[in-house]
C-alpha cells in the first residue's frame, strides 16, 4: 500500500508539474544553449523532482493512516511536505493547489488562510469527497461541498480591507526589450533611451515604474545617466522606482535591487529647486533575496560552472539581499518589493509588510519565457498576494503581462505581452488587514494539526479494540 500511495502520488506530481511548469523548456532551449534533448531531460528532471513531494505525502499517509482517516490526517501532512517544498534548495512554491481558486468558489478564503491555507482546505475537501463518494454517502459529500463553496463565495463578498478614498495615479513603462539583447553592451544605450523616450509623456503621474534590470548598466558605471532621470522626475514631483544591476567593484559583489529616483517625500512639492535624491548606494533600495537557481546563482558554481552554456548565463552570480528591508520610497508612497518569482513567497512578502505599506510592488522580466503560460501563472501568484494581503499590487515587467491588480485581487488593467506601451492607472489606497496578513499561516496549521492528532489519537484507539 504505501509503495502503491508512492507511485500514485508521483504519477499525478509528474503530470501536474510536467504540464504546470514546461515553460522552463523555453528558458533552457532558447537562451540555455542545449540541444532540444538536453533541454527536454531537464525539464522532466525539475518534473520529476517536483514530483517526489506529492508522492512522499501520499506515501506517509498510506503508510500511517486507514483509508477513514485520510481527510483528518491528511491536510498536515500535504502542508508539511508543500512547505518542505518552498524552503528546499532555497525553494520552488510554483503551482500550489491553492492558485487554481483565484477565480474559484473558494476565492474567500484567500483573506482569512492565504493560498497556502486554501491549499490544505483543498486537500482536505477532496478527500474527504473521495472517501464518501466510495463509501456512497451522498449526503455527506453534499454536506462537504455546500460548507466550504458557499462560505467561500459569502466570505467573497466582504471587503477585510477597503478603500480610504485616497489614490495615487502610477504609470509602469514596459520596454519589450528582447532577450537575446538585454545584456549586449552596444545595445546599452539604445535601451536606456527607449525608457526615457517612452516616460517622457507621463511625468505628470505621481510615480513611475520600470521593470527588473530596466537599466542594462551596472549601477556604477550608469551613474551620470541615473543622475538625468533622478532630476528630471525631481523637476515634475515624480517619483520613479526602477532595476538595476549594482555591481561593487571594491566587494566583488553584484545584486539585483530596485532603486527610488526622483521625488521621495510629499514635502518636497513645495521646493523652489527641486532635486533628485539618488546617490550611489544611497538606502531607497531593496536587494532581491530569493535567487533563482541557474539564472541568478550557480549551486556547486565551482563544479558545474562551464559545463554547459546554460550553466554561464550573464549575471549568474548574484549576492543575496536581506531577507526583511525597509520599503522603497517614492512621492511619500511606500512600496513592499518582491523581485522576479520572489512574489511566490508569501511569508517574505509578508514580512516586509509594514504599517505604512501603501502598495505592494513586483517587477520582472519573463522574456525568457516566450509565449508560454509561464508569465500567466506569475500574474495570478501576484493576484494571489493582492487578495491574501488585502492591499494591491503593481506588476512591471519587460515584455508582460505588466498589470494593476487591486485589493481584491482583481486585475484593474494590464497591457498585452510582447507590446511596447506605458500602463497608467489611478489606484486606490485601502486601509485595514486581512487575518491572513495579521496571522499568516498560523490558523491554518492550527487547524490541520488538530485533524492530524484526531487522526493519530483515532489510530490509537483503533488499535487497543
Amino acid at each position: 500500500m504505501p509503495k502503491q500511495g508512492f507511485k500514485l502520488g508521483f504519477a499525478f506530481g509528474l503530470g501536474w508539474f510536467g504540464a504546470g511548469v514546461s515553460w522552463v523548456h523555453v528558458s533552457i532551449a532558447d537562451f540555455g544553449g542545449i540541444p532540444l534533448i538536453g533541454s527536454i531531460t531537464l525539464m522532466l528532471l525539475l518534473s520529476a523532482y517536483l514530483a517526489l513531494f506529492p508522492a512522499l505525502s501520499c506515501y506517509l499517509l498510506t503508510k500511517y493512516f486507514s483509508r477513514k482517516l485520510w481527510p483528518l490526517a491528511l491536510p498536515f501532512i500535504w502542508l508539511m511536505v508543500e512547505w518542505l517544498r518552498s524552503w528546499l534548495l532555497t525553494g520552488f512554491p510554483w503551482l500550489s493547489l491553492g492558485y487554481s481558486q483565484i477565480q474559484g468558489p473558494l476565492a474567500g478564503w484567500f483573506p482569512v488562510i492565504g493560498e497556502f491555507g486554501v491549499s490544505g482546505l483543498i486537500v482536505f475537501i477532496c478527500t474527504a469527497l473521495a472517501i464518501s463518494l466510495t463509501a456512497k454517502k451522498w449526503l455527506s459529500s453534499a454536506f462537504v461541498v455546500t460548507v466550504f463553496f458557499i462560505s467561500g463565495l459569502a466570505l467573497n463578498k466582504y471587503q477585510w480591507a477597503k478603500p480610504s478614498g485616497e489614490t495615487a495615479r502610477i504609470a509602469m513603462v514596459q520596454g519589450n526589450i528582447e532577450q537575446a539583447l538585454r545584456w549586449s553592451p552596444e545595445q546599452d544605450q539604445p535601451t536606456m533611451d527607449k525608457y526615457k523616450n517612452m516616460t517622457a509623456d507621463h511625468w505628470d503621474n505621481d510615480v513611475i515604474i520600470w521593470p527588473e534590470a530596466a537599466i542594462p548598466k551596472l549601477e556604477p558605471v550608469a551613474a551620470d545617466y541615473l543622475s538625468e532621470i533622478d532630476n528630471l522626475a525631481a523637476h515634475t514631483n515624480t517619483g520613479l522606482i526602477t532595476g538595476i544591476v549594482n555591481y561593487n567593484f571594491e566587494t566583488r559583489e553584484a545584486y539585483n535591487n530596485l532603486i527610488g529616483l526622483g521625488q521621495r517625500h510629499t514635502d518636497e512639492d513645495n521646493n523652489d529647486t527641486p532635486r533628485g535624491h539618488y546617490y550611489y548606494f544611497h538606502g531607497n533600495r531593496f536587494a532581491k533575496h530569493h535567487l533563482l537557481p541557474i539564472g541568478e546563482f550557480i549551486p556547486l558554481e565551482d563544479w558545474i560552472r562551464g559545463l554547459a552554456p546554460i550553466f554561464d548565463l550573464p549575471m549568474s552570480s548574484f549576492s543575496r539581499g536581506d531577507y526583511q528591508q525597509a520599503n522603497l520610497e517614492a512621492k511619500g508612497y511606500h512600496f513592499a518589493p518582491a523581485i522576479c518569482f520572489e512574489i511566490a513567497f508569501p511569508r517574505q512578502i509578508s514580512a516586509n509588510l509594514y504599517s505604512n505599506t501603501d502598495f505592494i510592488i513586483t517587477v520582472s522580466n519573463d522574456a525568457w519565457f516566450g509565449g508560454s503560460h509561464g508569465p500567466a501563472q506569475h500574474l495570478e501568484i501576484a493576484q494571489a498576494r493582492a487578495k491574501e494581503f488585502g492591499l494591491p499590487v503593481l506588476r512591471a515587467t519587460n515584455n508582460g503581462i505588466t498589470a494593476f491588480i487591486d485589493h481584491q485581487g482583481q486585475i484593474q488593467s494590464r497591457l498585452p505581452q510582447f507590446e511596447a506601451a506605458v500602463l497608467s492607472d489611478v489606484i486606490q489606497q485601502v486601509e485595514g488587514y486581512t487575518p491572513y496578513r495579521l496571522f499568516g499561516d498560523w490558523p491554518i496549521w492550527s487547524v490541520s494539526f488538530m485533524l492530524f492528532a484526531i487522526a493519530c489519537w483515532n489510530k490509537k484507539q483503533l488499535r487497543q479494540k
